[in-house]
């Protein structure tokens, strides 16, 4: 019996809407187009972000605390597990619809909620960057880091915001019961918002801390441990390209490790959109020579998969 390729997906934001609303719109798309890819006879594991939805569940949270004093401030790292859960909830319930109405009734699917560890010795700890919640004014932004301890950072004229950490996965706590689950045949969700970031004490025990991963390095991280062949990033554009927004922008169908290593050092990937997505396919790829990593859109994935479009990342 040939053996299935397995494939780890990165959703990006696009894929779940930026509301309640929304993401119960959007998770039936992108359902549809994860089980074009099951139905060609691939199995996935999703990892995915929750840049809005963490938002939403820690300005929820901090309302909570002025409307009663008695309630302490809900930590980051429990915002996180909040938005994973919820995130999953809609996702794996669109995900088997789309199974059901396809006569697939073999594939059990289900959410896992994943710790990630982190090293509380990263340098992104000493240098938070990460925006999350809404926007504050000065006033409001003094109150939040006086009580909260908050850092706060003025953002491009808009307001000031809560910054936080983004520090490297370096572990999936969960890994064993998610191997476990997929090597059985179920559709697991896991990794979500990259993972709810812990750090690991001598005694084993584990913490949250305020920190928020990468979506894309927690994929890339799970994509090895889960033996993927494919490590597919699904973005809102079609193909990565270099020169972006200029006059001569060129598209890429293909990267090796050597090329996309000189066009990330010549600075041609946004820090905050596209460049954790071409390091982390070339981390991929780079742990295992004869796999590949594609980035594309979430509407171009199964033609992605079959070479027709996308960019394909491998080692040489």
């Amino acid at each position: 019996m040939t053996r299935k390729k397995r494939i780890v997906i990165a959703l990006g934001g696009n894929a779940l809407g930026n509301t309640l609303p929304e993401q119960m719109a959007a998770v039936k798309i992108t359902a549809h187009a994860i089980v074009d890819l099951i139905e060609e006879g691939c199995e996935v594991v999703i990892a995915h972000g929750n840049g809005p939805q963490v938002g939403m569940v820690n300005n929820a949270m901090l309302a909570l605390t002025h409307e009663d004093a008695h309630q302490p401030n809900t930590p980051l790292s429990v915002c996180v597990a909040m938005s994973q859960a919820y995130i999953g909830y809609d996702l794996q319930n669109a995900l088997r619809e789309e199974l059901l109405n396809r006569n697939i009734t073999d594939i059990p699917v289900a959410t896992m909620i994943t710790q990630v560890r982190v090293d509380e010795h990263d340098p992104a700890f000493a240098c938070p960057s990460k925006p999350i919640g809404r926007f504050l004014t000065e006033e409001q932004a003094e109150e939040m880091s006086q009580k909260y301890d908050y850092i706060m950072k003025e953002d491009a004229g808009r307001g000031y915001r809560r910054v936080v950490a983004s520090p490297k996965p370096q572990e999936i706590i969960e890994i064993g019961t998610i191997r476990t689950m997929v090597d059985s045949g179920d559709l697991v969700i896991a990794c979500g918002g990259g993972g709810i970031p812990v750090v690991e004490h001598p005694d084993g025990s584990l913490s949250g801390v305020a920190a928020v991963i990468d979506k894309d390095f927690a994929a890339e991280l799970l994509a090895e441990q889960v033996h993927a062949d494919v490590l597919m990033i699904l973005t809102e554009v079609e193909r990565v390209a270099i020169r972006w927004g200029k006059p001569d922008q060129k598209d890429l169908n293909h990267l090796t490790l050597a090329e996309a290593a000189r066009y990330v050092d010549e600075g041609h990937f946004g820090v905050g959109s596209m460049l954790p997505k071409v390091q982390a396919a070339m981390k991929f790829v780079r742990a295992h020579p004869d796999r590949k990593a594609i980035i594309t859109s979430l509407d171009k994935a199964l033609d992605a998969l079959e070479g027709k479009t996308g960019t394909v990342v491998t080692f040489a």
